[in-house]
């Protein structure tokens, strides 16, 4: 090769070393670290019974000790609507329920908390009793019945059918029949179909022609409200019944008249009695002169 090249080619490499530049070095993607097998094994069996004594231990949730008083009352009810009224030491209603494995701290919250809150638990006077505390003080048809007179004579209305249902032992049964004999009236509420019980006063029956109470029946007024149904009847010249009741008058009050001012005569001055002197002689002295 001619040397004239080489030292050309030696030339241009040392040019090029010279002559600084910038590598782009691709990045290296890190994997995520691979799971160990280790965690997939199943637990051991110190974790299974750490797991048992964490689940013995929520005992004393607030869970847990609502359930026991859900479970109370409703054990403190069915013994109602059987007719056993006396009441019962909490240790007993625990037994008779099957919780008398409650902890030491479930039974201070039921005993000083729980019970005597609750608004269907009746403590008694001792305050180591209780019962159940019905809306109603009732115990057969005959008290059902005087109950709902006794509301009727004072205007209070009837009484929801839930409620007499939580009061009296076999509710159904004898609202039914007092129902059938006419003595009560059950009418359903439009806004949530609730049973309202009402005591049926014969004393304000009459009886009504039957032709009169099917035309009443045929004529259909959904949807139209009083304010109409009165302007249609004046328009056909029936008008609806008014107050007949005694009205009072408000009377106008009189106006009272101006009082006419009293003319006061001007009062001498007395405290200037012996200062002031009297010319009335000589005024008139002079008036005989001139005429």
């Amino acid at each position: 090769m001619d040397a004239a090249l080489l030292a050309e080619r030696e030339a241009f490499k040392r040019r090029a070393m010279a002559v600084p530049t910038i590598e782009n070095k691709k990045r290296k993607v890190e994997e995520p670290p691979k799971k160990s097998s280790s965690s997939s094994k199943p637990a051991s069996a110190t974790e299974k019974s750490n797991i048992n004594r964490m689940k013995n231990t929520m005992g004393s949730s607030s869970q847990y000790k609502f359930g026991v008083l859900a479970r109370i009352v409703r054990h403190m009810k069915a013994r109602h609507m059987d007719g056993e009224d006396h009441p019962l030491l909490l240790e007993e209603i625990l037994d008779e329920t099957n919780q008398l494995d409650v902890s030491s701290k479930t039974r201070m919250w039921l005993q000083n908390e729980a019970l005597k809150q609750n608004p269907k638990i009746e403590v008694t006077d001792a305050g180591d009793r209780y019962m159940f505390r019905a809306p109603f003080k009732l115990r057969d048809k005959k008290s059902l019945l005087k109950m709902l007179k006794r509301k009727d004579l004072n205007g209070e209305g009837g009484v929801y059918y839930d409620d007499v249902n939580e009061s009296l032992a076999k509710c159904e049964k004898i609202v039914q029949t007092l129902t059938t004999d006419g003595k009560i009236i059950q009418i359903p509420r439009p806004c949530d179909k609730k049973k309202i019980l009402f005591y049926y006063d014969h004393s304000t029956d009459f009886d009504i022609d039957d032709e009169f109470i099917k035309q009443w029946r045929s004529v259909s007024v959904d949807g139209v409200d009083d304010a109409k149904i009165e302007e249609y009847l004046d328009k056909q010249g029936i008008r609806s019944m008014q107050d007949q009741g005694l009205k009072k008058l408000n009377m106008p009050k009189r106006k009272k008249g101006q009082q006419k001012r009293k003319n006061r005569a001007p009062k001498d001055n007395e405290h200037m009695a012996d200062i002031l002197q009297d010319y009335s002689e000589m005024t008139a002295d002079s008036n005989t002169v001139r005429k």
